[in-house]
């Protein structure tokens, strides 16, 4: 990619629309815009809140680990509230905590410069006289941190509002107990794909692929009544199942009454899945590695166990490996010196197109 390039664009009108140039999925240049433009910018699920509990807690972890690799620390202070900083310290740049703890302060190892648990400056040994210190920039850098439902998202440089995020998602499931799910270790696991995370994202969006790669295992699905809704940040497919059985027992003041409703499929934009099944949520995370190699954690939450044997969410790994089959071939092909740009089916691939248009969004920035 020529860097002074004006990029892509994407049509809006999907009849008309080409996708996604294959220089995007393959291109190091591409991948570095896409860590900047738009993960960078973006909210991140960061796991549980309950993470962190207690006044003095803190917590480091990076944040998209093999991908924006940021140090970042979660800490409660006396108030019990819970912040998000920057693990770096502001005197030369040494990582400020270094494992899990209760602490009544933090001081950096490195030359004692010392910080509150939220983050502001607190003193600094042999600083006498530097002139205009301390500043605001002393302190630890806060991220924007929110909460939905028991899960903390985090954001190092917000390009839209957590609500646009995550609205239109509450709206529709906000009758689950997501209060009472229970991590199951036993069916979360990590998947690595020699694919472009992007690419990866396309084939989950789309619902043109499930009667020809899922046409066994989600044979419970309704072909002809699935579809997807847009949103400003999100999508979601509606996945609505043959049989009353294994659908979701929903209000009667839910939009979707009366359908058999056997999962919810969300995507929040760039990078992040939330399926929600009559027995729980599978949330799917993906790290990009490379312009080539993807991370996908899958982690699963529990309220009822007795319905997780059954339905379309019942084998979660099968569907994974034939996702990934798919995508890595694709990923092969899109290398062609032959393949550029496809079309979409207007019908089947609104939810990929969408993807598409806020990448060309955020890219060509």
């Amino acid at each position: 990619m020529d860097k002074s390039s004006p990029g892509f664009q994407i049509n809006d009108d999907i009849s008309r629309a080409e996708t996604l140039p294959a220089d995007v999925y393959v291109d190091l240049a591409w991948y570095e815009r896409a860590k900047e433009k738009v993960l960078a910018r973006s909210w991140q699920f960061i796991g549980e809140a309950a993470q962190v509990k207690s006044p003095g807690h803190v917590r480091p972890f990076t944040l998209l680990e093999g991908c924006l690799d940021e140090p970042l620390l979660l800490t409660v202070d006396e108030r019990v509230q819970t912040h998000c900083l920057s693990n770096v310290c502001t005197h030369r740049g040494a990582l400020v905590v270094e494992g899990e703890g209760h602490l009544k302060g933090m001081r950096c190892r490195y030359h004692g410069r010392k910080f509150a648990l939220d983050g502001s400056f607190s003193s600094m040994p042999e600083f006498d006289g530097v002139v205009g210190f301390p500043s605001e920039k002393d302190s630890l850098p806060r991220l924007a941190l929110e909460r939905w439902g028991p899960f903390l998202f985090c954001n190092l440089n917000p390009a839209f509002e957590f609500d646009e995020l995550v609205r239109p998602m509450n709206e529709r499931v906000n009758f689950l107990p997501l209060d009472r799910a229970v991590f199951d270790p036993s069916t979360s696991r990590d998947y690595f794909l020699k694919a472009n995370w992007a690419l990866y994202c396309d084939n989950y969006l789309e619902e043109f692929h499930l009667p020809f790669v899922h046409g066994a295992s989600l044979a419970g699905l309704d072909y002809g009544e699935y579809r997807t809704e847009l949103y400003p940040y999100g999508t979601l497919q509606l996945g609505v199942g043959k049989s009353k059985e294994d659908s979701f027992n929903l209000p009667k003041d839910h939009p979707d009454f009366g359908s058999n409703v056997a999962a919810f499929y969300y995507w929040l934009f760039p990078n992040l899945m939330m399926n929600f099944y009559p027995w729980g949520l599978s949330v799917n995370v993906v790290y990009p590695l490379d312009p080539e190699r993807t991370k996908v954690s899958f982690l699963s939450y529990v309220w009822d166990k007795d319905r997780q044997s059954s339905g379309v969410g019942s084998d979660l790994h099968r569907v994974e490996m034939e996702d990934e089959e798919v995508v890595e071939s694709v990923q092969r092909g899109v290398r062609s010196r032959l393949y550029d740009r496809g079309r979409y089916s207007p019908r089947r691939e609104a939810g990929t197109h969408h993807f598409h248009k806020l990448l060309a969004h955020f890219l060509n920035e």
